[in-house]
């Protein structure tokens, strides 16, 4: 039984679960103790367990205090392997837990078919995803919108979401992009009786000289103030004196023996405390790790500006007048200020929206060749896709410019679902051309299956006869009538190879990629035309 799922499943059938849940309970908290670990612990409690007659209030808090465990550092993980439809003694149990000073956490949201109701009744402190939908997210783009709308009801409900069983770095790339909280899988660590402490490590790094190809400046270098911080000991009257110098300064970070940030002190809350009766005279020697906030933000600068703006959001307790702290590696480099953060995203929102296609809001032709620029300055392997319908313009002369405009939407979307968002790039060069650049790593299926997309989709848009005959007849160029193939994809495909880069320029790459297309259309219906930098471009 060395299996955990056969031995809970035997102590299930042998009614002896609950007695299993504590003896794992006992063993976790001692070794949490004698590790002297640090975070939070989380301990795994089935709902049939909490349920039993022979379940005993109050052990899991006196197991605790004989490990000197606090219940803050403590999390109950609700486990669901089975249905439980006694909800509301489901809730007292929980509510008894919280009275004690518990988190809860609700496990594998997803797989039990009440787990929603759960997540509603419950108001769990944690959700974690369940790994089928963490599974090739990076190549799904319904299970990205599973999570997305998952990520939306915990913002709302003020729950953290922990995404587990991450085994890819594409899966981990993804779900960061997207503000998933929390993360967990092989690809960080394996279970291990002793456990590496820095976190940090634990996540690989991304190859630096394979980027988004969607990334633009992320670098959070220019929301830096380099103030000075303090240290957790400093007293009170030294953190008031520095504030009343300079009245500009919102906040101050305070730090830990290690140099790493341990909370902040904020003006407003500051002066907040120190309002109350004899509270200056009770305060001025005391250190000021007493009044800090340990609820504070602290964001890489490795981060995108996005992904600050997304943990900024996400934070109900946020101020637009709070700071925020910028780390390197976990040691503190400034304070950022949140209103910069927003004229920032404006700033490149206004610029992204100049730039955009007007009826699929994809990037043009600016970012487009921005995108090839910086492809060949990074000297990197890709795809380029010059995409074209073919019939386009007869399908226009018949059915109108609406419904033709509901085509190049079709396959803007269509192109959008066949991407990697952290590492591919769709734009709309205008009319029915438009340009997708990929990773090189199985494109040519996933270039075939986005013809089926887009043949499924079309379908919608035929009446019934054009359908069952396969072609519909309309004028060609010169006036004359002449039957047309339904609408299909022409695609000229430039592979750039690193070797390449440095004897190309992004107008250069661009007019191969026209090329490549204008050689495929020459073959009726669906056809890909590849153009090998290898051999077209010669050293």
């Amino acid at each position: 039984m060395h299996s955990p799922i056969n031995l809970f499943a035997v102590a299930r059938q042998a009614g002896q679960l609950n007695e299993l849940e504590f003896a794992c309970r006992e063993t976790a908290c001692r070794r949490f103790s004698e590790q002297r670990l640090v975070g939070k612990l989380f301990l795994n409690v089935s709902p049939e367990s909490l349920l039993e007659p022979l379940h005993q209030n109050g052990r899991t808090l006196q197991l605790l205090q004989r490990f000197g465990i606090a219940p803050s550092q403590v999390v109950i993980e609700l486990t669901e392997q089975t249905p439980t439809d006694d909800f509301q003694l489901l809730f007292n149990a929980l509510h008894h837990y919280r009275a004690m000073g518990f988190s809860i956490a609700l496990d594998d949201l997803g797989a039990g078919y009440s787990s929603l109701r759960l997540w509603s009744e419950l108001r769990p402190d944690y959700v974690k995803i369940d790994r089928h939908f963490i599974d090739g997210i990076h190549q799904d783009a319904v299970k990205r919108e599973f999570v997305g709308s998952i990520l939306q009801i915990a913002k709302a409900s003020r729950a953290q979401v922990i995404a587990e069983g991450i085994e890819l770095i594409e899966e981990l790339a993804v779900l960061t992009e997207m503000g998933v909280d929390l993360v967990q899988g092989y690809l960080l660590c394996r279970p291990q009786e002793n456990p590496p402490r820095d976190a940090r490590r634990m996540i690989p790094r991304q190859d630096s000289s394979n980027p988004s190809l969607n990334e633009e400046g992320s670098d959070l270098s220019a929301l830096i103030n380099e103030q000075a911080a303090v240290n957790r000991d400093t007293p009170t009257a030294e953190v008031l004196e520095a504030l009343r110098r300079q009245a500009n300064l919102n906040s101050l970070a305070v730090l830990g023996p290690d140099d790493h940030p341990c909370g902040i002190v904020h003006r407003h809350s500051l002066s907040d405390a120190l309002l109350k009766p004899f509270a200056t005279d009770l305060f001025a020697r005391k250190p000021i790790s007493r009044l800090m906030s340990d609820d504070f933000l602290a964001v890489d600068i490795a981060q995108s500006l996005q992904q600050v703006s997304r943990l900024l959001t996400s934070r109900a307790r946020q101020r637009i007048e709070e700071d925020f702290i910028i780390t390197q590696n976990g040691e503190y480099l400034g304070l950022g200020r949140v209103i910069d953060v927003l004229k920032l995203i404006t700033e490149l929102t206004i610029q992204q929206a100049r730039y955009a296609n007007p009826l699929t809001l994809l990037p043009g032709n600016v970012p487009i060749q921005q995108c090839l620029t910086r492809l060949l300055q990074q000297r990197r392997e890709a795809i380029i896709c010059y995409v074209d319908i073919d019939s386009f313009k007869p399908f226009n002369d018949i059915y109108g410019y609406g419904r033709g405009d509901e085509v190049l939407l079709c396959l803007a979307q269509c192109l959008s679902e066949r991407v990697d968002p952290s590492r591919d790039f769709v734009g709309h060069i205008g009319g029915d051309d438009f340009m997708l650049v990929m990773n090189p790593s199985d494109w040519c299926r996933r270039l075939t299956q986005l013809q089926e997309d887009f043949q499924i989709q079309c379908r919608r848009f035929y009446r019934p006869e054009h359908i069952e005959a396969g072609r519909f007849v309309s004028h060609n160029r010169q006036g004359q009538r002449q039957e047309f193939d339904l609408l299909s994809l022409s695609i000229g495909v430039v592979h750039l190879r690193p070797d390449a880069c440095a004897r190309l320029d992004g107008s250069q790459l661009a007019e191969m990629a026209s090329e490549a297309k204008h050689l495929a259309k020459e073959v009726l219906g669906y056809s890909v035309h590849v153009i090998d930098t290898e051999m077209a471009v010669p050293a």
